[in-house]
């Protein structure tokens, strides 16, 4: 072999160790972005945003929603069953009590955007959040033998710490998703991400607990997030306002014009319609879920599934919803309102065969263990019910009037919590009509069947929703000046640097 093939060879030979090294080097980088871009994400809104403002996400999505509610579901589902004895039927309608304190939403917004304490408007009442929901977790865990009344009452005080904290932080998202129109997919994927890593946590850990320290017991957990909501009313960055005797004077005044700004802006067809259907495509969904729950832990008609595997299963499905949060961020954002909700109603619709199903014990019939399947049924109703909640979310910010964000935000949450209260109710009653108890399953899959149904019917209502974009403003220009009741040097929380802010 002459000199210059010898050459050749080695050039090949190089450029193909090249190549190999350039391939592992791109796969190591393809790991490692796993890891940190979501790092360079939070770090970019930080920049954007003020970095207690993410703290303040992170703590009451992640925490105060994800852990807290998620515990809270397994918990309270445990309680009513087995301390309290109180029917499938019944129950639904004591759940759907918990939705009274969110229903009470505009009036947590209206508090918090005209009447501040002590020149804040929105650390007061992080702090009352975190004292009421801790101290009616501790009197139900604590106090042994309660009338389910008394019990029904201190269980809706969690709740409503809950709703206070929520609404206060959505009252800043609405704001900053007003002034920076194309973070606010982001701001709501960074909420979808919080909450389902915190309900991870909480639904991996509340079999384990309810097994070990009862469900009553085990409810004492759930005092310990409003700690943290009452830390943060006091460390999250707040300008107070100036003339504090003015700013009495003005509190009559300035509720008034908030009510009539809500009241101007939801009589416009591109606030209404979409407002509607958020409101039916809920309320139209009739929730099964005690039923359900019922029959997985019964051991005679069920698969009598144990605390803690319950426990798993929630947790796989939150696992589950940050997948949801992932797909939304990465490739729907930019879609239209109405083909994504459209899409995901559809699917929503569908993968609801799949608990028929499994009450029918089809998949037993084909070799498929209950366990695998529950598993896998749970994961693919978790990533459809996120990919559909976070467009509604960026929806509502899109109807929002600067000024009385916080107030018409909490108006439009309120109308999501009606629906889900007509879910609860209108599924316990149609339990209670098939005769669906704690002991007789028999109509079920019954139940279940009218429910797929009526979510593939809420399809015909796709035409309320607007064709605009996720990042266009859905209202007019000259409502949120005519509507505000925010003079520029008194805003409250500034969560947004000057340079950064965009004019609306």
């Amino acid at each position: 072999m002459d000199p210059s093939e010898k050459e050749g060879l080695v050039v090949e030979e190089s450029a193909h160790v090249s190549n190999q090294t350039k391939a592992e080097t791109c796969k190591k980088n393809n790991i490692l972005s796993v890891f940190i871009e979501p790092i360079q994400w939070i770090q970019m809104l930080s920049s954007q945003l003020n970095p207690s403002f993410i703290i303040g996400i992170v703590l009451v999505y992640g925490l105060n929603l994800g852990f807290s509610g998620s515990f809270f579901k397994v918990v309270t589902d445990y309680y009513w069953k087995d301390v309290q004895k109180v029917q499938p039927s019944v129950v639904q309608l004591y759940i759907g009590l918990y939705y009274i304190p969110w229903i009470m939403k505009p009036i947590w917004g209206l508090l918090t955007d005209v009447f501040p304490i002590r020149g804040y408007r929105r650390r007061p009442y992080f702090v009352v959040a975190g004292v009421l929901g801790g101290a009616s977790a501790l009197m139900v865990a604590v106090i042994g033998n309660l009338p389910a009344a008394v019990a029904l009452a201190c269980l809706i005080g969690v709740a409503a710490g809950m709703a206070i904290a929520d609404v206060t932080i959505d009252a800043c998202i609405a704001r900053n998703s007003i002034e920076v129109r194309s973070l606010a997919p982001d701001m709501q994927s960074l909420c979808g991400f919080c909450s389902s890593a915190g309900a991870l946590i909480g639904y991996s850990t509340s079999g384990f607990f309810v097994h070990y320290l009862g469900p009553q017991g085990a409810l004492i957990l759930l005092a310990m997030p409003p700690v943290f909501i009452t830390v943060l009313g006091f460390v999250i960055y707040e300008m107070r306002s100036s003339g504090l005797n003015y700013e009495k004077q003005k509190t009559m005044e300035n509720l008034g014009v908030a009510i009539r700004g809500m009241y101007q802006t939801i009589k416009f067809p591109q606030v209404w319609k979409p407002s509607l259907y958020m409101y039916l495509s809920l309320a139209l969904s009739i929730s099964t879920h005690e039923g359900q729950f019922y029959w997985y832990t019964d051991p005679k008609a069920g698969p009598a599934f144990s605390q803690e595997f319950v426990g798993i299963i929630y947790a796989i499905g939150a696992m589950a919803s940050m997948v949801g949060v992932l797909i939304y961020h990465k490739t729907l954002k930019d879609l239209p309102f109405r083909n994504l909700l459209f899409l995901a109603q559809l699917l929503y619709g569908t993968s609801g065969m799949l608990d028929l199903i499994f009450i029918l014990r089809w998949n037993l019939a084909v070799g498929i263990p209950d366990y695998f399947f529950v598993i896998t049924e749970e994961c693919v109703s978790r990533i459809i019910s996120r990919i559909r909640w976070i467009p509604m979310m960026v929806l509502s910010t899109r109807l929002c009037p600067i000024g009385i964000e916080g107030t018409f935000f909490a108006l439009l949450m309120c109308i999501d919590s009606l629906g889900s209260l007509t879910s609860k109710w209108g599924g316990g009653m149609v339990l209670h009509m098939f005769h669906v108890t704690r002991t007789d399953f028999r109509n079920l899959w019954l139940v279940i069947l009218i429910r797929n149904i009526l979510r593939i019917a809420t399809l015909g209502l796709i035409f309320l929703v607007p064709k605009a974009d996720q990042s266009d403003a859905l209202i007019p220009p000259d409502i949120l000046t005519k509507n505000s009741t925010v003079a520029p040097d008194d805003e409250g929380l500034e969560l947004v640097p000057e340079n950064e802010k965009v004019e609306v």
